[in-house]
């Protein structure tokens, strides 16, 4: 029989729980306090940086219509209307400023960290909820939800901000969660799917929350695997719908960048393992990895990599015999089913950190579970020191390697220097570290970098483009030609070759030559501003000003 606690009892409950959550929001916004000023990076500069629509709210309708306005790169140009909304709105409020994005991004963190509490303290009182383990129950649910705010992995999400697609998308899935746990009542009205639709909006992994929610009502409300499927019905449709529309409201210039669907996804087992030991040891992490795909199954690694999901999957359906074990077996769920959307597309890079956002939350859940069960018989001093000393002594190890890891990515040359030192195969590394020696005038180095960058990425458009800068820069005209004709040759569809060779033609004195190319990046990207300028400018000088209605140049007066 469970007893009610006593009144001062329970108000002590209420009063450990306050600080330890102020305590955790404290350290929180301690080891994040060093990355709200840090640079734009990665797909920043073609999404937010050089994306014209996203200066003008009244462009917002358009994200809605327009698969294009995302991205100024026609290759990257996906149907993300409700992400680029909350770009455009950031833009306005800071003015273009990263500083406004990433106030944004945290909030929107902290929103989700409090769904997750909600979300774990339910599951824990649904598998362990007698009155007298409610508060332990709660301390748990804290304790791991503090290890995933200040996980260092999670760094890499919250400071990329672009990668607010997988923040906000993981947050959409948790709301949807936490709504259908808490407001049984609601149900039938659908309401918890309404997070995850948005989210669809935002990125396409939103699909997760389907299976998710499956694994949920499997383990937590159904009598049977059948009731759980037919229960979880509504979010299959609504998510299999929901990923239709998008697909059909992707541009077509839009690719996932991969090549071979098989070598990829032979690949992904290895890649589970080493996201699941990077919880454990986040020592590896890298913003831009040099992994590539397997050429083969003979690879010891693929096999690797398929004995370890085989050992969760079997240590989840164990977990799930018990009823104190079952958020053991939802957590192993979650981090499997989380990274599935990514396992099965190809994709352009094997493996990318921000991947890791997701499914650490049912990682999170699972090792808090477990080790809250693993201590909750012990009585002796040393246990009570394992619960209490320790627990903090790890949390605030994580915050400090949080604030570390806030350090690489807050600028240019910092993150792509620590690519070059964890990742030193990767081209794109080398030729981004490469560029930020060229804007310190430091053209030898960066050469050196851009031809060490050719020897992995040998038809890479983007380094033929900063070859010919960094030739140009160094006034060797015909060998700069040659890397902007070659990057048009490699690539006729990407828009930046035509506008860094009409720039240079421009800085030769040759504008006019300038002109077709200009309108040809333009043509491949209208949301590109700076063609758009460099065009102005130039007919602006020769008094040669476009049609407003026809955009054709109107001729000298």
């Amino acid at each position: 029989m469970n007893l009610p606690r006593h009144p001062i009892t329970a108000a002590a409950d209420r009063f450990i729980l306050l600080a330890l959550g102020v305590l955790l929001l404290g350290g929180l916004i301690l080891a994040y306090s060093n990355h709200f000023h840090n640079s734009f990076h990665f797909d920043d500069s073609h999404a937010i940086q050089n994306n014209l629509f996203l200066r003008d709210l009244r462009n917002i309708p358009l994200f809605f219509r327009d698969g294009r306005t995302f991205s100024a790169l026609p290759t990257n140009q996906t149907f993300r209307p409700l992400l680029s909304t909350t770009f455009a709105l950031d833009y306005r409020a800071g003015n273009g400023s990263p500083f406004s994005f990433h106030v944004t991004t945290f909030a929107l963190y902290i929103l989700q960290l409090a769904a997750m509490v909600v979300l774990f303290v339910r599951i824990m009182d649904t598998s362990d909820g007698g009155a007298e383990n409610r508060f332990r129950n709660r301390v748990i649910a804290l304790f791991s939800v503090g290890v995933y705010a200040l996980h260092p992995a999670c760094a890499e999400t919250i400071n990329y901000i672009c990668a607010r697609s997988d923040s906000l998308s993981t947050l959409t899935i948790l709301l949807g969660l936490a709504l259908y746990a808490e407001l049984p009542d609601w149900r039938r009205f659908g309401l918890y799917l309404v997070p995850p639709l948005l989210g669809m909006l935002v990125k396409a992994t939103t699909v997760a929350f389907a299976p998710i929610l499956f694994c949920y009502i499997a383990l937590f409300s159904a009598r049977n695997l059948r009731q759980a499927l037919c229960d979880s019905l509504p979010a299959f449709a609504a998510m299999a719908g929901a990923a239709v529309f998008v697909v059909k409201m992707n541009p077509p210039t839009f690719t996932t960048g991969g090549t071979s669907l098989f070598h990829y996804v032979i690949t992904q087992p290895f890649v589970v393992l080493h996201y699941f030991r990077t919880f454990f040891v986040p020592d590896q992490l890298s913003a831009d990895t040099d992994w590539n795909p397997f050429d083969s199954i003979s690879d010891d690694r693929v096999w690797a990599g398929c004995a370890f999901i085989g050992a969760l999957i079997w240590a989840g359906i164990l977990a799930a015999r018990r009823p104190l074990t079952k958020p053991v077996a939802f957590g192993i769920a979650f981090f499997l089913l989380g990274l599935l959307p990514t396992s099965l597309t190809p994709l352009s890079e094997v493996l990318n950190d921000h991947r890791m956002f997701l499914p650490f939350v049912g990682l999170a859940l699972c090792c808090g579970w477990t080790a809250g069960l693993l201590t909750r018989k012990t009585r002796s001093p040393l246990g009570v020191f394992g619960r209490v000393i320790v627990p903090l002594a790890l949390i605030a190890a994580l915050g400090r390697g949080t604030f570390r890891r806030n350090e690489v990515w807050k600028t240019e040359e910092t993150l792509w220097r620590d690519v070059t030192e964890k990742s030193p195969k990767n081209g794109r590394g080398l030729m981004n570290y490469g560029l930020t020696q060229m804007a310190q005038g430091k053209y030898d180095q960066a050469r050196r970098y851009f031809n060490e960058a050719l020897v992995y990425c040998p038809n890479y458009p983007t380094l033929e483009v900063n070859l010919g800068i960094v030739e140009a820069a160094q006034r060797r005209p015909a060998e700069a030609e040659a890397h902007f004709q070659r990057a048009i040759a490699l690539s006729p569809e990407y828009p930046d070759g035509y506008f860094y060779y009409a720039r240079w033609l421009n800085e030769e004195g040759t504008s006019q030559k300038a002109i077709p190319f200009l309108k040809r990046a333009i043509a491949l990207s209208p949301a590109a501003s700076d063609a758009r300028e460099l065009l102005m400018a130039i007919y602006a000088r020769e008094r040669d000003l476009p049609n407003p209605k026809t955009g054709e140049a109107a001729g000298k007066p």
